[in-house]
């Protein structure tokens, strides 16, 4: 007598170390999608009625080491957020700018937590199919537009530092006349050639991990950045001389865009003698960016679940050592380059680190590297973010379509174009962080992971009432309040005029 379909499935999802008198919820839970073929609660992943079933765009073979996925995800937090950090903490405070990053950090680690349970639950490991688990189509569709907005404001803002560094480098390279108007000096057409030869072509690989490789190397660069940005701590003076000839104009202009100190409770003016020393808290004007920073600088959810199918041996606790392992490491250099950024030039930081660096010699051999280093691991980055927004859009508007290379290749480029024209057109980076961070990132890290969990987790499991189920609840009120808290902080901020006027180059 053949076994029953339920029974293969089983059989077939229970490779476990705990052998096959292990319950089937465990098993859910442990180790699904160690065989991409497995069959799944949820219907639509059952083999045809043929008995076998379609390859889709989410079915691979899970080869990716632990360490690449690492890099992996590593390589999705981090980003060009980590050159607006040093901003952060100047218009925070050391401590207080510690007590948030330990916040997001920590609050990041358990929603994901939250998301790899409820995927383990229902086997199922697509943002976009656990909103649809928990709310149907509505739910489904939520997710995929956060998704598709949060990473393309990502991809945004890495494309922008090619725009604005690209272009200074190879002036500084060149020693040619920054006031030239040749083509190889302007940002908007060296954004598309990047966009064309380095970008696309890694965004076509059909999986994500074939991408380890060029995520170690970019953190690699990301280490050599922090590494300067420490050394360089104790070789500018402060106050630092401007480098341009026009520098008290430049000057003035730096200190307009600078932290508007008389905010601070009074506290603090930019006349004062102790502009040279560090501030534990400080409250101004542009304290509201900070948090939504923050956010969008941890937000890696996206990637989670497609790094955990393609992982080797997949299971909920091997993937959440992974994301523990790679926020950790973020959370340890966004700190570092943030504190030794802002105690290099203290309220004079700019909303792009680089760009302070350049006032003082742009071209100085090490802070050239440096920006190589930087431009090279946003721009391969972007293909790391491109790929939950590619998943996104399959399952809201091909959900079941099979793999076809064609579609594939025509997302990429779609999103590509529209990502180079927002770049174009974007007035600066720090209007992205603050307009992104402070929507699609309260949604990813905190509400969604939340209302999945409590929808997806049965009942007779985990009632309303458990500890569980209200910690939940709180970590989406917490979402909500905050989503609410940034929005209004922004738009009295910009209706005040400090906004983007603080934030312009």
């Amino acid at each position: 007598m053949e076994p029953s379909q339920s029974e293969m499935n089983i059989l077939s999802n229970g490779k476990t170390h705990e052998g096959m008198s292990m319950p089937m919820k465990t098993l859910l839970e442990e180790d699904q999608y160690e065989d991409p073929e497995a069959g799944l609660e949820n219907e639509e992943f059952l083999p045809s009625a043929d008995g076998k079933k379609q390859m889709r765009f989410t079915d691979f073979e899970g080869k990716t080491s632990f360490g690449m996925s690492v890099f992996n995800l590593g390589n999705a937090i981090m980003g060009s957020g980590i050159l607006g950090l040093a901003y952060a903490m100047a218009n925070t405070g050391v401590l207080l700018f510690l007590f948030l990053l330990t916040a997001v950090a920590a609050l990041s680690c358990y929603s994901i937590h939250l998301l790899l349970k409820a995927s383990g639950i229902v086997g199922i490991r697509a943002y976009e199919q656990l909103g649809y688990r928990a709310f149907g189509t509505p739910g489904k569709m939520a997710a995929g537009i956060a998704i598709t907005l949060q990473n393309i404001g990502a991809m945004s803002s890495y494309l922008y530092i090619v725009k604005s560094e690209l272009p200074l480098v190879i002036q500084a390279f060149l020693k040619a006349d920054p006031n030239s108007d040749l083509w190889y000096l302007n940002g908007n057409y060296l954004v598309i050639m990047v966009s064309a030869s380095i970008i696309l072509p890694l965004a076509l690989m059909k999986q994500l991990g074939y991408l380890g490789y060029t995520s170690g190397f970019s953190l690699s660069c990301m280490v050599f950045f922090l590494t300067a940005v420490i050394y360089k701590k104790f070789q500018i003076p402060c106050p630092f001389e401007e480098f341009s000839a026009n520098s008290t104009a430049a000057h003035h202009s730096l200190n307009f865009s600078s932290p508007v100190h008389e905010y601070s409770n009074g506290l603090v003016h930019e006349d004062d003698d102790s502009h040279c020393s560090p501030r534990m808290i400080t409250i101004n004007s542009q304290t509201a960016y900070t948090v939504p920073i923050l956010a969008f600088a941890f937000v890696c959810h996206p990637e989670v679940l497609p790094i955990y199918t393609e992982l080797r041996n997949p299971t909920k606790k091997k993937m959440q050592k992974v994301s523990n392992i790679s926020i950790f490491v973020m959370y340890s250099m966004y700190f570092l380059a943030a504190l030794f950024g802002y105690l290099t030039f203290y309220g004079n930081v700019e909303p792009e680190l680089l760009h302070t660096y350049s006032r003082i010699d742009p071209y100085d051999t090490l802070i050239l590297c440096v920006r190589v280093a930087v431009l090279t691991a946003v721009t391969l980055t972007v293909p790391i973010v491109l790929f939950p927004v590619r998943r996104a859009i399959q399952q809201m508007i091909f959900p079941n379509k099979a793999f076809n290379w064609l579609r594939h290749i025509a997302i990429a480029l779609v999103l590509l174009t529209f990502i180079n024209m927002l770049v174009i057109f974007a007035p600066n980076i720090l209007g992205i962080f603050g307009i992104i961070g402070a929507t699609s990132a309260p949604c990813l890290i905190f509400i969604f992971p939340a209302v999945f969990y409590i929808r997806i987790v049965p009942k007779e499991d985990e009632p309303m009432s458990s500890v569980s189920k209200i910690l939940a609840l709180c970590f989406a009120a917490l979402g909500v309040s905050f989503m609410v808290m940034s929005l209004s902080f922004i738009i009295i901020d910009w209706t005040t005029g400090a906004g983007l006027a603080a934030g312009g180059h």
